[in-house]
Formats: C-alpha cells, structure tokens, sequence
C-alpha cells in the first residue's frame, strides 16, 4: 500500500499545482484556463509507473500467466471472445515474451485516455484525480484490465458523446468491444443520456433499479436465461454475494449533491446534464450490484463520468462554503478509500521495478 499512498499524494500535488499554474486556452466553453499540461504529464507518468509495472492486484497473475502460456496465433483469436485483446497480445509477443510489456502498454493507454479525458472536462482538475485514487477506480483498472482498457476508449469518446456525432461514437465503441464484448451496452445508453436530466425518465429508472433489486431472484433467472449462451452466462454460478452498500453512497452523494444544484449547474456547463445521466446510470448498476457483485463491473463504464462531475459540484455551493466542502470532500474520500483498500481489500501492491 505503501506505493499506493505515495501515488495519491504525488498525483493530487501535481495536479493542484496544475491548476494552480494554468496555461491560457480557448479550447473549452466553460473556461479560458486549461491546467497545466507539464503537471498533468508528470501526473500520467506517475499512473503508467505504478500501474504498468506492478505483478500484483487482482487478475494480474492471471493476464501473466496467460500471456506465457497461450499461443496467440489468428486462429486462436478469431475462435476466443475478445479478439481485440488477443491481436494485442499476438503483436506484442513479437517484440517480447515478458508480460511486463502488456501490463505496461494496456496501462498506458487505459491511463493516457483517462487523463486527456480528465484534462478537458474537469472543472477542478485535482478532485477528478483525486476520486480516481480514492474512490478505487485506479486499483480496478489493475484487476479488470480489458473492461478497463474497453471503458478507457469510450471515456476518451466522450466528446463524441457531447456533440452528438454518433458515427464517430458508434466505431469507438465497437473498437472497444473487441476488447471487452460489454462495451456494446453504451449503444443503447447514448440515446438514453442525450436528454435533460431529472426528467420522467430519471426517475422510472431509478425506480426500475429499486424494483430489481426487491425482486432481484426472478430478475436473475430471465437476465442469465437470455445470457446463458453467450460469453457472460457463466455469470449465473457467481456466489460473491453483493456489492458493499457503502459503494452505493459513495456513488450517490456527488449526484444528489448535482440534483440540488441543477439549475446552476446547467449554467455553469451546458452539457452537464449528459455527465449526470451517465452518472446516474451507474448509480442504478451499483443499486443492483447490492445483489450481485458482478454488475459492478458494468459500472466500470460510468463510474468514470463521477470523477467529472464531481470536480463541478464544488461550485454549486456559496463562496464561503466552498472552502469547507473541498476539504470535507478530500477527506471523506481519504477515509474511503482507507477502509476499502486497507480495511476492506487489504491491497498489496508489489513490483519488481518499484520497492517502497
């Protein structure tokens, strides 16, 4: 954990500092500051290090193992799910044997994504990455590395998202798909999402979630009938239990603070009713994640547009407020990911290039 700790304080140093000496910019229409992209790159190292040259956390045995071991030949690609991911593999086994070389570049393309990502939409740059620490999201894109991988083209996508060319949108979601066959649910959610938020709609999903989750066992039989001949069907034996509840508040506190604020919040930024209604999708995956751990990792997809609007929701409070809230944020956060990561998780972090 040590390496862990060392990372969310360099990475929050770094960014504030980015803030804090900003370049001038026209490029965005909610202000005329963009952080400084020094900082921000020195913080993007930092991630791609620590990431890319871990041997530890979740799956990452197994991504190791697996590239040792398997053949990737085209015939084994185009007979396997995922066969992005497995062209991927077959391409860098030509340069290098050692699985470092794919944990390394799977988390510098997941991170670089996610920080141009963050570098365009956040308000206060340093809480968007601060979240992404704390809030568990950077320790997840370590174990779910192709999802992540997946989800990292489509937060890069966001602009598409926001203007509404979903041509563009459409191609890099079936990009990412070939990665990860879940990604093909954004399809559907974008036409979903491109509507005012907290209208009709909001609410009968948020219903829809509370009533599968009251109703959860007979949702499960239909959901995993439809499923059981695809890839996702063995999902149906999945018996982790839940989610943690704690997860849901901690996803919800950012969108009712949002919902409060709507109208200044739309005033501030045009779009923002897009990044809630992805927020808030998120929110329904995690409600039913209570029931089944395995719709998490649906919301390895949404839980991204968190970390941008929480960096807004800040500026929905009165001057002499904010002050308080910024620093009850950072340590609210700090104290969550303390109890998930230590308490809960009992992460281990462990390289052989990185020794803290």
């Amino acid at each position: 954990m040590t390496v862990l700790w060392a990372t969310l304080l360099i990475v929050f140093i770094f960014t504030f500092l980015a803030r804090y000496i900003p370049a001038n910019s026209a490029g965005l229409d909610y202000t005329n500051l963009r952080p400084n992209k020094f900082m921000i790159f020195i913080v993007l190292t930092c991630l791609v290090l620590v990431s890319g040259l871990r041997n530890t956390i979740g799956d990452t045995y197994f991504y190791m193992h697996a590239y040792e071991t398997i053949d990737f030949t085209w015939k084994y690609t185009l007979e396997n799910k995922d066969p992005g991911f497995s062209v991927l593999q077959m391409y860098l086994k030509n340069i290098s044997n050692d699985p470092q070389i794919l944990l390394f570049i799977t988390a510098l393309v997941t991170n670089l994504l996610i920080v141009i990502t963050l570098y365009k939409y956040t308000k206060m740059v340093e809480i968007g990455f601060y979240v992404f620490i704390t809030s568990g999201l950077f320790t997840v894109s370590m174990n779910g590395v192709r999802q992540f991988l997946a989800a990292s083209f489509i937060f890069w996508a966001t602009k598409y998202l926001l203007t509404g060319q979903f041509k563009q949108y459409f191609f890099i979601v079936l990009f990412a798909s070939t990665f990860h066959g879940s990604a093909l649910i954004l399809l559907p959610i974008y036409f979903i999402v491109r509507r005012e938020a907290w209208t009709r709609v909001t609410f009968i999903l948020l219903t829809f979630a509370i009533l599968v989750v009251l109703g959860f066992e007979q949702f499960s039989k239909i959901l995993f009938t439809v499923l059981e001949d695809s890839q996702y069907g063995d999902y149906s034996n999945f018996e982790e239990g839940g989610a943690n509840i704690l997860r849901v508040f901690v996803d919800a506190v950012p969108i009712v603070i949002a919902y409060f604020g709507r109208d200044k919040l739309r005033e501030l930024w045009l779009k923002s009713d897009i990044i809630v209604n992805m927020s808030l999708i998120g929110l329904l995956f995690s409600i039913i994640a209570t029931q089944n751990w395995i719709f998490a990792r649906f919301n390895i997809y949404f839980s991204l547009y968190n970390l941008i609007l929480i960096s807004w929701i800040i500026y929905l409070f009165k001057d002499n407020s904010r002050r308080f809230v910024y620093f009850g944020l950072l340590v609210c956060y700090l104290l969550y990911f303390y109890y998930e990561q230590v308490i809960s998780l009992n992460m281990y972090y462990q390289s052989d290039y990185i020794n803290l």
